[in-house]
């Protein structure tokens, strides 16, 4: 049986893995080339680190954003991809809360070397991370209005 959240989880994992578990090997290879190349631009993975450890002006400064700024539209492509490949919600807007938390990532990411949250400046791993969530709730409600129309349109036919 076909799990489309174990794609999900799986694609958040690594963007490639639900691709994967799809069969989709092609599709699979190609998720997973960009994140490493992405990545490896981007200096990603030591701007993980240094954040983590609470560097984060080190981060910032190592942090390439013209490869970084990929990374979200990337990441939340694939996940949206593997879920839907596998099943997962089938209205022809479920692809909302990915969107727009990949919009707001991207909005983090560019203002994560600047902006600073309760005069806490967050860099490029925390600031964007956090911005998923206003990513998902804007996702969330502008498909639950969408929906409403288009049932509401589709209703009176």
């Amino acid at each position: 049986m076909v799990n489309p959240k174990e794609r999900l989880l799986w694609s958040i994992a690594l963007p490639g893995f639900g691709q994967f578990l799809n069969k989709k090997y092609l599709k699979g290879i190609v998720f997973v080339f960009l994140e490493f190349l992405v990545n490896v631009q981007a200096n990603f993975n030591e701007i993980i680190i240094l954040s983590f450890q609470g560097d984060i002006e080190n981060a910032i400064s190592k942090a390439d954003y013209q490869w970084l700024m990929f990374y979200p539209c990337l990441y939340f492509f694939a996940m949206w991809d593997a879920y839907k490949d596998s099943g997962g919600e089938q209205d022809c807007f479920s692809f909302l809360p990915f969107v727009f938390s990949a919009y707001f990532v991207t909005v983090g990411c560019i203002y994560s070397s600047k902006f600073k949250l309760f005069g806490v400046l967050l860099g490029p791993v925390w600031l964007p991370i956090i911005s998923v969530i206003p990513g998902v709730m804007v996702g969330l409600l502008l498909r639950g209005i969408f929906f409403k129309i288009y049932l509401l349109k589709y209703k009176n036919v």
